[in-house]
């Protein structure tokens, strides 16, 4: 199954959601995706709009490849799960957040060779064929206490 989430964020990414509808007419795999306050509603794969915690966690552990907003807690919860993670932000022009902060992020774990950060969501289908050969990195926290301190707190919640 090929899972995508946007999280609980106010905000729409009805593209994504478009985009996996359109890969799920595509794939023979099954498609899913947890919509959030999306407003578009997938005609060809299965979704919801939120997930109970334990359902979500049992997903990502069975999930072939995990596409998500950069939603930092999600980012991690795949890398430990070692599934493949493509990250898809949320782009302050499309109206999906106040700036462009998920990019940076989705940036950061891309440098770091974690994740595969796609840009534009027609190209959904080629990161996923990269995905299935891309030698993945696991996360290695660096030396800074701030950010040892937030993945702290985001472990907690």
């Amino acid at each position: 199954m090929i899972l995508v989430t946007l999280g609980t964020q106010k905000f729409e990414m009805n593209r994504l959601i478009k985009a996996a509808d359109q890969l799920a007419q595509t794939t023979e795999e099954e498609v899913f995706v947890q919509c959030g306050h999306s407003t578009y509603q997938p005609e060809y794969c299965k979704y919801s709009a939120f997930v109970d915690a334990a359902q979500f966690a049992e997903m990502i552990q069975n999930c072939s490849v995990l596409i998500t907003h950069s939603g930092v807690g999600t980012i991690m919860t795949g890398i430990q799960a070692k599934r493949p993670v493509i990250v898809v932000p949320r782009l302050k022009k499309f109206n999906e957040h106040v700036d462009d902060h998920q990019l940076q992020i989705a940036e950061a774990f891309e440098e770091k060779g974690c994740v595969l950060c796609c840009r534009d969501e027609a190209e959904l289908l080629q990161y996923i064929e990269k995905a299935k050969c891309f030698d993945f990195q696991p996360y290695i926290a660096p030396e800074s206490k701030v950010e040892n301190l937030i993945l702290e707190f985001i472990g907690k919640c």
